[in-house]
């Protein structure tokens, strides 16, 4: 079968289209035919063995995101049918419901595992989960990472209510489905972005008000006046270091921060007093678990939700993708079809 894998030495300059003998399914085990794949962040530090010795030995097959078409099954498999479409989870080690720990957190795809960048994949029974069935193969696609980190950050991490104030950072894939969720959920929701252009596109997706950080710099104070006073109830921080600061000015008294990512830098330079005298939750949040996806999986086909799909290329094309993503050019989810 074909696939993309890094190869030989851990540079993206080894990353490259390859093959291996097709897998067959064990006992419990399903083989599913991929239909696409989506593109996150960390497939950019992959490559370069960004996450250091925990990471699978080479060759390693690329992404932690996609979807495909249960083919065969193994020995065993109970409660899914040829036939079926399915999104392989993120973690393969966290396939139950509970509080992460070092254990659950141990097996991810694309990074310890061999990813979804292949022609076919072979994963036990309880690695996957049914897809939305309104959704495209692209759209379906972009769930297992993006969404089910926006999902745990809001729902089941974040217990955003009717009537809450939501900080939503950036249109990437991770803040446009909290865009999503936190209006499903009854939130009213602010996105700070750079560029007018994005801004326009999400307030056609109903977003309640918008902020150009470049324009308005001390964005915090901006914020909070715009939430009434006191500051918004939870804001989805993926800046890190250069937006932590503006986002403590934003938040109110025992509001919650969830950090999800560290694009604008990684070490943590901020005063510190303001978060505990002003008792402000500041909640890691490392996508989720099966549950996770089940629950936004209802909740997605129950409000017919449909992903933003910013660009679609082919398997081939997978390094014009990396660097479109590299770009920070897109809005909502880089999609590769198998």
């Amino acid at each position: 079968m074909r696939v993309f894998q890094v190869e030989d030495n851990w540079s993206m300059e080894n990353a490259r289209i390859g093959s291996r003998p097709d897998p067959l399914p064990g006992p419990g085990e399903i083989r599913i035919k991929m239909k696409a794949s989506a593109l996150n962040y960390r497939d950019l530090i992959v490559p370069e063995r960004g996450y250091g010795s925990r990471m699978k030995t080479l060759p390693l097959i690329m992404l932690s995101d996609g979807v495909g078409i249960v083919e065969s099954l193994g020995e065993g498999v109970k409660h899914l049918r040829v036939g079926d479409r399915v999104c392989p989870l993120f973690f393969q080690s966290w396939i139950g419901g509970g509080e992460p720990n070092k254990k659950k957190l141990l097996l991810s795809l694309g990074c310890e595992m061999d990813g979804t960048m292949a022609e076919f994949m072979v994963l036990p029974e309880g690695g996957v989960a049914l897809a939305p069935a309104h959704l495209d193969d692209l759209e379906a696609s972009s769930l297992p990472t993006a969404a089910v980190t926006a999902w745990r950050a809001l729902v089941t991490e974040g217990g955003v209510k009717p009537g809450d104030k939501v900080l939503v950072q950036g249109t990437g894939g991770v803040s446009l489905f909290a865009l999503q969720f936190a209006k499903i959920l009854g939130a009213s929701v602010i996105l700070i972005s750079s560029s007018d252009d994005k801004l326009s596109k999400v307030r056609v997706m109903g977003v309640d008000e918008t902020l150009n950080y470049r324009s308005i710099p001390e964005w915090g104070k901006r914020v909070r006046e715009i939430a009434g006073g006191d500051g918004v109830d939870h804001i989805v921080e993926v800046g890190g270091q250069g937006t932590l600061p503006q986002s403590l000015r934003a938040i109110r008294t025992g509001g919650t921060i969830s950090l999800i990512g560290v694009l604008a830098g990684g070490k943590m330079d901020i005063p510190l007093g303001p978060i505990v005298t002003r008792h402000v939750r500041l909640q890691g949040i490392t996508v989720g678990n099966r549950d996770d996806f089940s629950n936004m999986a209802k909740a997605i086909a129950h409000h017919r939700l449909h992903p933003a799909i910013d660009r679609t290329f082919a398997f081939d094309e997978i390094h014009h993708a990396l660097e479109h993503l590299s770009s920070g050019q897109h809005f909502g989810k880089i999609t590769i079809k198998h």
